[in-house]
């Protein structure tokens, strides 16, 4: 399966425009059979969605995984993106800990290849707070953990440390600096890739509208799923 982590920026790009069709110009081309969007919705309001969802679904053959009533793609602007040919066996939305509002979306799946469960969230600022959250997303997830991946903007600036509560059950995979596009500081996203899981590939998207859609650049990993 091919996996790619996108924070979004609300579709607002380098230019200071909120460009929804450019956003899903980039998903079309990554050809990816799930999603994991950060900061999809407005942030004031009701939070209404950025992207339309019939012109994605026509664009990508992508649908957003529903896990709230309501105008907004996901929960604290998270959302799932999956490909026709999954089956979503269930999905819910998480509160995480911290001083400031973070979520996650959790959703098991069942692909051509196999069965996975895909996290997506976007992590706190504060490192004692993304401790807190990987803590809390790592009891959620308990037996589930080898055929999980989690995927989201990270926030960690560090290549080194900031992950050592899941190294345990979890590859780190930073695939390379994607924040900010238009200088390339640091790898903030990332995936983590459950044990029973093979990492196949992975890079950054570095070419083409992504440089100027959003300020952080997609990822991307193609992962080996076939049940064990």
């Amino acid at each position: 399966m091919r996996i790619v982590s996108y924070n979004i920026r609300k579709a607002v790009g380098l230019d200071w425009k909120r460009d929804p069709y450019r956003i899903i110009r980039v998903l079309s081309d990554l050809d990816a059979d799930v999603v994991a969007l950060q900061e999809a919705d407005k942030r004031l309001g009701v939070r209404p969605a950025v992207l339309p969802e019939a012109l994605l679904y026509e664009q990508t053959g992508l649908r957003i995984l529903d896990v709230i009533d309501g105008p907004s793609s996901g929960w604290h602007g998270n959302a799932l993106l999956v490909r026709d040919g999954w089956t979503v066996h269930d999905a819910e939305r998480l509160t995480l800990p911290g001083i400031e509002p973070r979520g996650a979306v959790v959703a098991d799946l069942t692909g051509p290849d196999g069965d996975v469960t895909v996290v997506g969230t976007h992590l706190g600022l504060r490192r004692g707070c993304r401790q807190l959250q990987l803590a809390h997303l790592r009891e959620t997830i308990a037996d589930r953990a080898p055929r999980t991946i989690i995927a989201g903007d990270m926030n960690e600036w560090s290549p080194r440390i900031g992950f050592d509560l899941i190294e345990k059950e979890f590859d780190l995979i930073a695939p390379g600096p994607s924040f900010h596009a238009s200088r390339l500081l640091a790898p903030l996203d990332r995936f983590a890739l459950g044990k029973g899981l093979g990492l196949r590939d992975s890079g950054v998207v570095l070419g083409g509208e992504a440089r100027r859609a959003s300020d952080h650049l997609p990822i991307w990993a193609d992962i080996d799923v076939g049940n064990t």
